[in-house]
């Protein structure tokens, strides 16, 4: 087995994948968010 050494792999593609990520979850809250303000306001 190859020993390890710290910080020499290439995570580029990973960080792209856990920003995306984490831009996905940021506007699906916002959407869900505007969905229930919504469903308020014609509700209420």
């Amino acid at each position: 087995m190859a020993e390890h050494k710290h910080g020499e792999m290439d995570i580029t593609v990973q960080k792209k994948t856990y920003e995306g990520f984490i831009k996905a979850t940021t506007w699906s809250c916002i959407a869900i968010v505007g969905i229930l303000i919504f469903m308020a306001l014609v509700n209420g």
